[in-house]
Parts: C-alpha cells; sequence; structure tokens
C-alpha cells in the first residue's frame, strides 16, 4: 500500500508525504486517520481530502513529485535463481507528462519551428532548447523507464531544426547536417547538435542539444523546485543597436537602422554591388546598424563599391 498524503498549514505552508508499507486496506485507513489527527493537534496542518489517496501499488501507480510509484511484477526475470523484479518499488516518468512538455513544440500534432526565436542568433537557439529538454531529462533520470523521454527528444530536435531552417531560409536535413556533432560520456559517444560562437584570445561558446543518455542513474538528485520557464533570450537585433556602432564605417555614436524587404531585391554580388548591400548579403539580415552619415549616403547614392 502507498499513502500519499498532502495537506497545508493554516500559515499556508505545505507539505506531502508518501508513505509506502505492507498491509491491507484498513490497516491504512487506520494509519491515514491517526497521522490527520496528530497534524491537526500538534502541527495545526490540515489534510487535503482531494490530495490525500491510499494506493494499492501493485495495481496502480501513486503520484508523487511529477513521478508515478510502482511495485514491480515480472516473472521471467530471474537473477541468481530467483525472481529478483517481483516486490521491488520503482519509479516511472508519467506518460501525461511526455505529453503535456511535447505540447509547446507541435503544431496539429507535428513538431513546428518557434516564430519567434526566428530573430536570435543560432547559438541562443540550440541553447534555450538544450536547457529546456536537458532540464526534463535530469529530473527523470531516477525513473526506470527514462528512454520514454526519445519522444521528446526527437519532437524538441525537430522544433529546433526546423527553426533553424526557417530563419536560414533552409531545410531540416542541412541545418542537421550543419551541427550535427559527437560527443563522449560516459555510455561512449552520442550524437548532438552544437553551435559555437568563436572569441579571440578564449574559449568559444558552445550551446549544446542532446547527447544525453537516456538511461536511469540510481544516483541522480531530484531537485523538484518548480522550473522556471526559459526566457528567450535578447533578440540580435537589440544587441546591435545598444553596441552604438556603426557597422559600415565602425564610427560610435547615435545609429539609425537601414532596412529592406527582402534580401532578394538587393543587387545580385558582383564588382559593382555597393558596400552596404554586400556587406548585409554576406550578414544574411534584411538590417544594418548605421551612423546618420552612412544612413544618408545609402538613400543618395553615394557609397561605392569599395567604400567599407
Amino acid at each position: 500500500m502507498i499513502l500519499a498524503i498532502g495537506g497545508s498549514a493554516i500559515r499556508a505552508t505545505r507539505m506531502i508525504i508518501c508513505l509506502g508499507f505492507t498491509g491491507p486496506k484498513v490497516e491504512a485507513e487506520k494509519i491515514k486517520d491517526q497521522l490527520e489527527t496528530f497534524l491537526r493537534d500538534e502541527l495545526n496542518l490540515e489534510l487535503s481530502a482531494d490530495k490525500t489517496l491510499i494506493t494499492h501499488a501493485r495495481t496502480r501507480a501513486a503520484r508523487y513529485l511529477g513521478y508515478e510509484i510502482i511495485t514491480q511484477h515480472n516473472d521471467t526475470r530471474i537473477t541468481g535463481g530467483r525472481r529478483t523484479a517481483n516486490g521491488q518499488i520503482a519509479l516511472r516518468v508519467p506518460l501525461d507528462v511526455i505529453t503535456t512538455k511535447c505540447a509547446p513544440y507541435l503544431r496539429h500534432g507535428k513538431p513546428w519551428h518557434r516564430s519567434p526565436m526566428q530573430n536570435l542568433d543560432d547559438y541562443d537557439i540550440v541553447k534555450t532548447y538544450g536547457n529546456e529538454y536537458r532540464g526534463i531529462v535530469q529530473y527523470y533520470l531516477l525513473a526506470i523507464d527514462v528512454w520514454r523521454l526519445s519522444r521528446l527528444r526527437w519532437v524538441a530536435e525537430t522544433s529546433m531544426l526546423k527553426t533553424l531552417a526557417a530563419k536560414h531560409n533552409s531545410t531540416v536535413s542541412k541545418m542537421a547536417a550543419r551541427y550535427k556533432a559527437k560527443i563522449s560520456t560516459l555510455r561512449g559517444l552520442r550524437t548532438c547538435f552544437e553551435a559555437r560562437v568563436e572569441r579571440e584570445g578564449k574559449q568559444p561558446l558552445v550551446a549544446r542539444f542532446g547527447g544525453m543518455p537516456l538511461a536511469r542513474n540510481r544516483d541522480a538528485k531530484l531537485d523538484d523546485r518548480v522550473p522556471t520557464p526559459v526566457p528567450y533570450p535578447r533578440k540580435e537585433l537589440v544587441a546591435r543597436l545598444l553596441k552604438r556602432r556603426c557597422e559600415l564605417c565602425g564610427d560610435p555614436g547615435k545609429v539609425l537602422v537601414h532596412q529592406v524587404r527582402k534580401l532578394a531585391q538587393l543587387e545580385q554580388p558582383g564588382p559593382d554591388q555597393p558596400a552596404w548591400a554586400a556587406l548585409m548579403t554576406r550578414m544574411r539580415r534584411k538590417t544594418l546598424v548605421v551612423c546618420r552619415p552612412c544612413h544618408e549616403a545609402i538613400h543618395h547614392g553615394h557609397l561605392a563599391a569599395n567604400a567599407a
């Protein structure tokens, strides 16, 4: 039997207790009544009728801190001449948790790109997806069926690649080939996706998605704090504006933004292409942060091809 107790104190202090014992349901109900009396008289706590449940661990799973608690039964698993799995308590990943965690990456039941993230650097996109996925996997490493999170991995990974493809006007397969990498883990080489930001004189910044073996870790530490949503990093254009430096001539000071409707409307690369158009083509950006003199020169056509 598993007795899950949920309650709240008069001063809004909350606690959750999970008790497991071998015995009939009648005994479990007596223990529940005794605990209710003790908590009310000694600690000024009141049990929640909706959250205080008595569950037979062999036939049903008890829910506790996002896990399902079960009693295993397997007559075919024999170790040392005996059925070692029978009667062992185990933790599982609830199926509804997987469905809920996959939902932000789906549209009409299929992995979809996240439009608000298309203006971010590739590093920030991979970092955001990686942090979200890593946090969920690390929380459920105690479960015997943590491998079920492979569904979440595929959905989040596809959504990330589609977001990168939408940003670069490319395809999922090309994005996968560009960012695919191999890393060494305790269980051998694993495939992941990496985005790097090279820094002069320093180690590069590396954002990684995946590469974590979905295997049970008996020594994993459970952190039951409520996870905070991963905020999207500051948009790239805002960061460029805050530098207050002309991207064309390099002068510091007040800046403006020159924008075109489509990159395709810029002239084709060649010796006669203006310097500002060539720079936007190389950056693959429809915006260019420039000082006022450069902005006026762009609109009056005063910038020659070698003016950068």
